[in-house]
């Protein structure tokens, strides 16, 4: 141990005690060593007590220890009991008189590294450390002694308790700049700790202020935050006599079906501590009818080396947005069908006035053609509204050559393609094949190649063609036409949407193609993508599972 942790681990001990334990502490050193020598000394007792110069520095002694108990130093203030060290160095010095101890002027060490130890200004304390000990050796040295050993009496013993002097001021002052260091130090940690606590405090009122739920858990799906809100929410999903903080796993969620309980490892919170990244993901909390629909997102947290160490969701209510648009479709599927009866007997009658058009003039044959026309237009219209009102796409899959039905869709639109100067091609391997269902398949071809010629209004070429990868086959539709912004792109596929050039522009639609084609594809277990460009034409990719493999025999 060094003597600066020495004496920081004294000064720490002393510290702790009252000013008459620690004198009498400080004082004990010197009154046991002074009894040992005496004892030690049997001898010479005889001189010693016959000396009444020794009997005064004993009665010294005596005087500076009870002097360490008796006297109320707490009221005399913090440097007030030196005294006694520079009693116990006047004591020191009549002890080592002529009749008394020689060799005991040595323990002057131990009232000098009382004073080392005090609060005692630095000169005032490195004067006392060397003169006092030099005073109690001085008026003993023998007067015929040698030069030589005079010097080396007069300056070791002072030498040596100025050198120890020394050291402990030091020691003291690295201990004091340490110390103050520390200080500053937890200064500082205590700004910081205070600060951090009142960021807590602040993100925690953000996050019991918005309306949505906030989770953050770990990489090994614990939790690190939850807000108020999604506390309230877990709690309504709560099964009837569970205790607060159930886990996810147990909590009422469905999916789209409200009646089957969402699988756990398709549950958000599972999901995200997986490293899975997802949005707009629908859960439903608690049962129906009074259940919660919320949609749920999530997003990975990374550390420094871009490992995953979390995630955090979050929760947004939106059970009136879909009970609006439950509403909607209820409104558009009725609505839809009121019109759907009138509209098949307005073509049927047409069909029948046209059937005897010899009787008509050519006047009154080319207008019915013309509502006839758009009778079935509206038909059709009404059709998707139909279509697009309807929960589930129900798709029937079997074994469907593709090639053939890319074929007759090609077919059919050829009269469209030509009145447009369209030109239409393929690229297909013959035959094609694919688990899928015929009619639906037909019908989202139909859509894209109807869309592809709808929207070359100059002119052009859509080209169908086909790859196949890992179990699944790509069907592209490609055109050349007006291609649409990035923007456009991400909301083509939403019910009713249609990209302000194209409101602006004389192209017939309701924005419904797209969004039943997706519906389609999804009912196939399959994916729709679209990559376009302003003016470059567009290209629409089906995804679809392939033909599964015949069993080995």
């Amino acid at each position: 141990m060094s003597v600066q942790q020495l004496v920081q681990r004294v000064e720490g001990y002393f510290s702790a005690l009252g000013p008459r334990v620690r004198s009498l502490a400080c004082q004990l050193p010197l009154a046991v060593a002074m009894v040992a020598v005496v004892l030690a000394s049997p001898a010479g007792w005889q001189v010693l007590f016959s000396d009444p110069v020794f009997l005064f520095a004993v009665a010294l002694h005596t005087v500076a220890l009870l002097a360490c108990v008796v006297v109320p130093w707490e009221r005399l203030g913090r440097l007030a009991p030196l005294m006694i060290p520079l009693l116990d160095l006047v004591a020191i010095g009549f002890s080592g008189s002529p009749g008394g101890l020689s060799s005991v002027g040595v323990l002057s060490i131990l009232p000098v590294v009382w004073i080392s130890s005090s609060g005692l200004p630095t000169a005032a304390c490195l004067s006392i450390s060397f003169f006092g000990p030099l005073l109690t050796v001085l008026p003993w040295i023998p007067a015929n002694a040698a030069l030589p050993d005079r010097i080396a009496v007069l300056l070791l013993l002072p030498g040596t308790a100025l050198a120890v002097s020394v050291a402990l001021r030091y020691a003291r002052l690295r201990v004091h700049q340490e110390q103050r260091r520390i200080e500053a130090k937890e200064t500082q940690l205590q700004a910081l700790l205070a600060a951090s606590r009142a960021r807590e405090r602040l993100l925690k009122t953000i996050l019991d202020t918005v309306d949505v739920g906030i989770v953050a858990v770990n990489a090994a799906g614990g939790r690190l935050l939850t807000n108020s809100w999604q506390t309230a929410l877990e709690e309504s999903a709560m099964p009837a006599g569970a205790a607060k903080g159930t886990d996810e796993s147990r909590l009422l969620l469905t999916g789209q079906d409200p009646e089957t309980p969402l699988a756990p490892e398709r549950r958000p919170l599972r999901r995200a501590a997986s490293g899975e990244c997802f949005a707009d993901y629908l859960v439903r909390f608690g049962e129906a009818p009074g259940s919660r629909v919320v949609s749920t997102g999530a997003r990975p947290l990374r550390d420094d080396d871009g490992g995953f160490c979390g995630s955090v969701v979050v929760f947004t209510e939106v059970t009136g947005l879909v009970e609006a648009l439950a509403v909607r479709d209820d409104i558009v599927s009725t609505v839809s069908h009121e019109f759907r009866t009138p509209l098949t007997s307005i073509i049927g009658n047409l069909d029948l006035v046209l059937g005897d058009s010899a009787e008509l003039s050519t006047t009154t044959v080319r207008r019915v053609e013309v509502a006839q026309r758009n009778a079935e237009r509206l038909l059709a219209l009404v059709s998707d509204l139909l279509m697009s009102a309807t929960a589930t796409v129900y798709v029937h899959p079997r074994r469907t050559d593709l090639t053939s039905l890319v074929e007759a869709s090609l077919g059919s639109a050829q009269a469209h393609a030509h009145a447009s100067r369209v030109l239409l091609t393929m690229d297909l391997p013959d035959p094609l094949w694919a688990d899928v269902d015929p009619l639906r398949i037909s019908q989202a071809l139909d859509n894209l190649v109807s869309n592809a010629i709808k929207y070359s209004p100059g002119g052009g070429s859509v080209h169908v063609s086909a790859s196949t990868a890992e179990g699944l086959v790509l069907l592209h539709v490609e055109d050349a036409g007006m291609g649409m912004t990035a923007s456009d792109a991400e909301r083509i596929f939403t019910r009713f949407f249609r990209s302000p050039a194209v409101r602006e522009g004389p192209i017939p639609g309701a924005g419904l193609g797209l969004s039943i084609t997706k519906a389609i594809i999804e009912g196939h277990g399959g994916s729709l993508s679209c990559t376009t460009r302003p003016g470059c034409g567009s290209t629409f990719t089906m995804v679809l599972p392939a033909e599964a493999a015949p069993p080995a025999f």
